[in-house]
């Protein structure tokens, strides 16, 4: 089961219903674009000349891990939600639809490679080990980040379209650096281990690619052989707007202009992502330079709590991606291969559940931090505009506490 293809239509507002399910398939692959697949939609298990092997290297206890894993953060990804639908949080950026990307790219990494998501990279933190309660912390308006960065080598939440590309680039080209000088180091040492190599990876979306951001760290990291793993999840809406208005070509055809290997994977094949994302990592780190991995996938519900699918694409086109539910396939190959059973599954509902009610008691626990703190983290040392700020907000605030008072007041004399 190795490239997909299907006829190229698009749909407009007046099309008929046949036309806009005929457009809803085409979204699904493009003529003559190799897409690597392993695992079908309807479970059964393919073979590719190259990924294959890759493939083979996984029991069925890392089989059993990845469904747990997708099962896991779609249940996060409905608790969050829901949580910012009862207002406990500003807003939140969903991942339903994409979890075989992220899971399965997440988990191809080690960990001496670094990491730098998007807003969207839930289940990447889940692989990264990061506490998904904190998370929640930026969403809530309580954190400017939410955890520590070197603990995990995941970086915090990029919310400025596509900025975290040159920050990526530019930590790769800094392995590269320092592992030049230990490899140096390590010539003239009786004995050293050398540490592990390691590599970057930097997500971004479709509609982030067409930011000048990429551009420029793809030209950076091509001309420096950088070790950089780019990875675009094509989610195939950047908001509103569709791919096809993105890019006449494959995103990962833009590899070609800038010199180094691009691969459309089935994003919603988690075999396939993480044994390309294997093989990718694996190139960048032995010195080999960049990859751009398209991740052909689907984002099933809104681009942000804040936002209305309904307004720009049709139903059968979710449909039709609905039908091709990353956890579904890999719950079908499980099943035929006697690889897991109801118990399994059971289970797996059980522990999404329990997170889901730790990440609930987490979020309500949270406490709302002085707001001057937010002064005091401007400079490392005292400023005086600063200062004077914080002398008018602080006067400004006393308003509302005398307010408070006179109310209070009025409120026990009419009693």
């Amino acid at each position: 089961m190795g490239a997909t293809h299907l006829p190229a239509t698009e749909f407009d507002g007046t099309s008929t219903d046949d036309q806009r399910e005929a457009a809803a398939e085409a979204r699904m692959g493009d003529p003559g674009t190799p897409m690597v697949q392993l695992l079908g939609p309807d479970g059964t298990l393919g073979t590719d000349p190259v990924f294959s092997e890759y493939a083979q290297r996984l029991d069925a206890e890392k089989l059993r891990g990845f469904y747990a894993d997708m099962a896991a953060i779609r249940r996060f990804d409905q608790e969050a939600t829901a949580l910012q639908r009862q207002g406990q949080l500003a807003l939140w950026v969903p991942l339903t639809g994409q979890e075989a990307a992220q899971i399965g790219s997440g988990r191809a990494s080690q960990p001496q490679d670094y990491i730098f998501p998007t807003y969207r990279e839930h289940g990447v933190a889940l692989t990264r080990n990061v506490d998904l309660a904190e998370l929640l912390r930026q969403f809530r308006g309580v954190s400017n980040g939410g955890w520590n960065p070197k603990e995990t080598n995941f970086h915090l939440y990029t919310l400025v379209l596509a900025a975290q590309t040159p920050h990526a680039v530019g930590y790769a080209m800094g392995i590269q650096r320092d592992q030049k000088f230990a490899a140096a180091a390590a010539d003239q040492s009786v004995g050293q281990a050398p540490e592990p190599k390691a590599a970057v990876m930097v997500y971004f979306g479709d509609g982030a690619s067409s930011e000048g951001d990429v551009h420029e760290s793809m030209v950076f990291a091509s001309s420096y052989n950088a070790p950089v793993v780019f990875f675009c999840q094509n989610n195939h809406w950047a908001i509103s707007v569709p791919t096809s208005v993105q890019t006449r070509i494959p995103l990962s055809n833009r590899a070609k202009g800038y010199g180094f290997p691009g691969i459309r994977v089935d994003g919603n094949d988690v075999i396939a992502v993480h044994a390309v994302t294997e093989w990718a990592l694996e190139h960048a780190r032995e010195g080999k330079g960049p990859v751009l991995i398209e991740a052909f996938t689907y984002r099933v519900g809104a681009h942000t709590t804040a936002d209305d699918p309904t307004k720009y694409r049709e139903s059968a086109e979710e449909a039709a991606w609905r039908a091709k539910d990353p956890l579904e396939r890999l719950a079908k190959y499980l099943r035929a291969e006697g690889l897991a059973d109801d118990a399994f599954f059971a289970q797996v509902q059980t522990a999404g559940d329990e997170l889901a009610a730790y990440v609930r008691k987490t979020t309500y626990d949270l406490e709302t931090p002085d707001i001057r703190t937010a002064f005091a983290n401007t400079y490392v040392e005292a400023h005086p505009l600063v200062a004077e700020e914080l002398a008018w907000f602080e006067e400004y605030s006393a308003g509302f506490a005398d307010q408070a008072t006179v109310d209070q007041a009025e409120t026990g004399a009419a009693n």
